[in-house]
Order: structure tokens, then sequence, then C-alpha cells
């Protein structure tokens, strides 16, 4: 007898209730184990386009030029915030 028919048996004897459960235990399981086995599908799109798509708005206003400002508006901030000190 193979582990499969063996389990297939186990579960048979099993109340109705234990059954119940073991579905229930079964579907945690694949949602777990099976989302990360999926390979991730690669849509065409840049970044930009991708956010856009999906209707992500942002979270944050700040000047157009902070990638190169960033290091004087975070010690201007902080002197701000801490100058208590």
């Amino acid at each position: 007898m193979s582990s499969l028919e063996q389990m297939q048996q186990d579960i048979q004897a099993l109340p109705e209730e234990a059954q119940l459960l073991l579905m229930d235990f079964i579907e945690i399981l694949k949602k777990r184990y099976l989302q990360v086995d999926r390979p991730q599908t690669n849509s065409e799109g840049s970044p930009y386009q991708k956010f856009k798509a999906s209707g992500f708005i942002g979270c944050v206003s700040v000047e157009e030029n902070l990638s190169t400002t960033y290091k004087q508006v975070l010690s201007e901030e902080w002197n701000t915030k801490y100058d208590h000190r």
C-alpha cells in the first residue's frame, strides 16, 4: 500500500469535523506554498507605467531635484526637528 493510499484511509477514518479541519488546513498550506512557487509574471512597461496602471497615487510631495539635494534637505529638517538639543 502506498503512502497516498494510507493517507486516504486515515482521512476517511476520521470524523467529519476532523476532515473539515484537515481541508481547511490544506487550503492554508496551498495559499502559503503555492504563491511562493509561482514565477513572477514580467509584464511589459517601465516602473512608472506599472505604478500608473496600478493606480498608485504617491505618498509625498517634494522638490523635483530632491535626488541631488537630499542631504541638504535632511540636514535642514533634522536641525528643525532636533534643534532643541
